[in-house]
C-alpha cells in the first residue's frame, strides 16, 4: 500500500455514546460538524468500544449469576466470578489460563468469531456504571458496513471503515490495535508472485493492511484521550468486502494453539 503522505486526523469532539444510539448517524454528523473534508478512499477508523455501547453490548455484573464452573475458573485466574461468567459466554474455546503472579491471572480464549483474545475482549475500561462491562459487537464487519453506508448516504463519499480493538500478541510485550471489523477495504494485501525492488520473486509476503491501519490510528486513540474516531488519508489500499475474518489464521496453521 504505497503512499507519499499519510494523514491521521482525530475527531476530537466526539460525543459520549449511550446504548441504543444511532452510531452511524452520529459519526456522519460529527465529521460534518467538525468541518473535516472527507474524500473518496479515505479510511474511517472506529474504536470498538463505542460500537459495542451503541449496539447495547453492555452487561451489568450485578445481574450476572456465575455457575460453579465459572467460580472454579475464577479461582484459577484470580478474577471476579461474574466477569468470568460473561467471558465464558462469549467463548468458543479456552486457549490458555494461568496465574501470572499472585492475584493476577490470565484467561486467553477463542471467541465465537474466531478471535484469540484475553478475556474474549470483555472490557471494564471507559464504561460508566462501575460494574458494567462491554462485549465485542456480535458482527463487527456488519457494524462497519452500516457506518460505511451511512457516510455514503449522508456525506456522499465512498470510504472504507475499520473497527479496532486493543490486544496483546504472542512473543511481544505491550498492546496494539488490530482490525476486528472491515468494510470496503481488503484486510490482506497478497504480494506473492510480485517482484521486490531487486527483481526477486516474493513467495511469502502477505501484508495485513487492516491491522497496519488500525495500529497507526491507535497512536491517536489513547485510552485516556477519549478519541474513538480517526480519519486516515493517503493510503492506496485494495478495495474488498471479505471482511476482517480473512485476518484470522486457521488453527491448523497456528503454532501458538
Amino acid at each position: 500500500m504505497p503512499a507519499n503522505n499519510i494523514q491521521l486526523i482525530p475527531v476530537n469532539s466526539f460525543p459520549e455514546i449511550n446504548p441504543g444510539d444511532n452510531l452511524p448517524l452520529i459519526i456522519s454528523g460529527t465529521i460534518k460538524k467538525e468541518g473535516i473534508e472527507l474524500s473518496n478512499n479515505d479510511i474511517v477508523v472506529v474504536a470498538q468500544k463505542i460500537v459495542s455501547k451503541a449496539e447495547k453490548r453492555v452487561v451489568n455484573l450485578k445481574n450476572v449469576k456465575p455457575t460453579a464452573f465459572s467460580k472454579s475458573v475464577a479461582k484459577e485466574v484470580a478474577k471476579d466470578p461474574r466477569l468470568v461468567e460473561v467471558i465464558l459466554a462469549e467463548t468458543k474455546k479456552i486457549i490458555r489460563m494461568d496465574m501470572r503472579k499472585e492475584g493476577h491471572g490470565r484467561l486467553i480464549v477463542e471467541t465465537r468469531d474466531g478471535l484469540i483474545l484475553a478475556n474474549a475482549g470483555v472490557d471494564t475500561s471507559n464504561v460508566s456504571g462501575g460494574d458494567s462491562v462491554t462485549l465485542l459487537p456480535l458482527d463487527s464487519d456488519k457494524s462497519a458496513d452500516k457506518i460505511r453506508n451511512s457516510i455514503l448516504k449522508k456525506l456522499g463519499k465512498k470510504i472504507a471503515v475499520i473497527i479496532t480493538d486493543t490486544v496483546g500478541r504472542p512473543w511481544r510485550e505491550g498492546l496494539v490495535d488490530i482490525a476486528i471489523g472491515c468494510s470496503g477495504i481488503a484486510p490482506l494485501d497478497d504480494k506473492r508472485g510480485q517482484k521486490d525492488s531487486r527483481g526477486f520473486l516474493l513467495n511469502a509476503t502477505v501484508m495485513a493492511t487492516g491491522d497496519q491501519v488500525a495500529s497507526a490510528a491507535g497512536l491517536l486513540m489513547d485510552k485516556n484521550s477519549q478519541t474513538p474516531l480517526i480519519i486516515v488519508k493517503g493510503i492506496n489500499y485494495k478495495k474488498g468486502n471479505k471482511g476482517s475474518k480473512s485476518l484470522i489464521r486457521e488453527s491448523k496453521n497456528d503454532l501458538f494453539r
